[in-house]
């Protein structure tokens, strides 16, 4: 199957592109390269253009003869979109409709959509189920919601089928080191926990340590990335005509901010100083999910489901390219 990955040269995208190269697909990088990196496309086509062009898009798709999308390219932080919501209903849901328009126009009928456990908010209870109530609580979630909804009106309308994986935190890197996490910045907790263990920061900061779980810090779930890519292949073959499928995509366990900076001591042997501070708006104090769902209909299992050694995995890329791609 030709597959169009936008956002196909980031880090999530990277990853998805090989584990479809090792099905027997072939991606299509798709990426305006603002955050994502040329070197990370390891094979295959690379197409330079952004999502919110939709020419090029209907371009791509007839040259390449695409058959499925899988949508992967937005901005992720939760804290940024509280700052600029506008960004992130710009990017990621208007962007969202421009590319649903195109494959309509292109009579390309599948995609596989990435969002995101923010779509969820504060849970009532965890782990989280696909069927429990979703409030995001930052303009992140509500972008990627406001995406779901769409997919939803487009399966309905146009006999469309989607399959949408609602990612909780996800780390690690391709255990060979070939590719792995660089973004510019930095925000995700253990990058840049490990850039204080190989002493390109001075600490790490904790953002609230009053919060109601066992140590005072906010609980994840951590998925390996090589897992996650390894559901967008699945979920490829799970789409039908006219269905909008909805699964989380987690470990099941939690972990504090604590305990990760804990792992990563573990893993590196190097000493880590921590600094206190405050909470950071539109962070939820606990999100941990029931991927039972993607395990029992998917056939998905992760593979990687020990903290340390999904943080062994990212420091071995953190250490063999200190200043991200084009250094290693």
């Amino acid at each position: 199957m030709n597959v169009l990955l936008t956002g196909g040269a980031g880090y999530i995208g990277s990853h998805v592109a090989g584990a479809l190269r090792s099905a027997g697909h072939n991606p299509v990088a798709y990426d305006n390269l603002v955050k994502g990196h040329r070197e990370s496309v390891l094979g295959g086509d690379l197409i330079v253009a952004d999502v919110a062009d939709g020419q090029a898009l209907r371009t791509a798709m007839k040259d390449y003869h695409i058959e499925s999308v899988i949508h992967l390219a937005a901005f992720s932080e939760a804290g940024e979109s509280v700052e600029k919501p506008g960004k992130y209903f710009s990017n990621n849901t208007i962007i969202g409709l421009t590319l649903l328009e195109a494959m309509r126009d292109s009579n390309v009928r599948s995609m596989v959509f990435s969002s995101t456990a923010a779509v969820y908010g504060t849970p009532k209870r965890v782990p989280i189920c696909e069927s429990d109530r979703l409030d995001p609580i930052n303009p992140y979630g509500a972008s990627k919601l406001c995406v779901e909804f769409m997919l939803a009106g487009y399966a309905a309308a146009h006999e469309m089928g989607f399959v949408s994986l609602r990612y909780f935190n996800v780390a690690g890197a391709d255990p060979d080191g070939l590719i792995g996490e660089d973004h510019r910045p930095e925000t995700h907790l253990i990058p840049l926990v490990l850039q204080v263990a190989s002493g390109r920061r001075d600490d790490i900061k904790i953002f609230g340590e009053d919060y109601d779980t066992p140590d005072g810090t906010c609980i994840r779930d951590y998925i390996h990335v090589c897992d996650l890519a390894d559901a967008h292949v699945l979920a490829l073959a799970d789409i039908e005509p006219g269905a909008l499928k909805i699964y989380n995509l987690g470990n099941g366990e939690g972990y504090s901010v604590k305990q990760v900076i804990e792992a990563c001591r573990k893993a590196t042997g190097r000493d880590i100083p921590t600094q206190p501070a405050d909470r950071r708006p539109g962070d939820p104090p606990r999100l941990v999910a029931s991927s039972d769902k993607a395990v029992n209909q998917l056939g998905w299992k992760p593979k990687h489901i020990d903290l340390t050694g999904i943080v062994v995995d990212a420091w071995r890329w953190h250490q063999s390219h200190p200043e991200g791609y084009g250094q290693g």
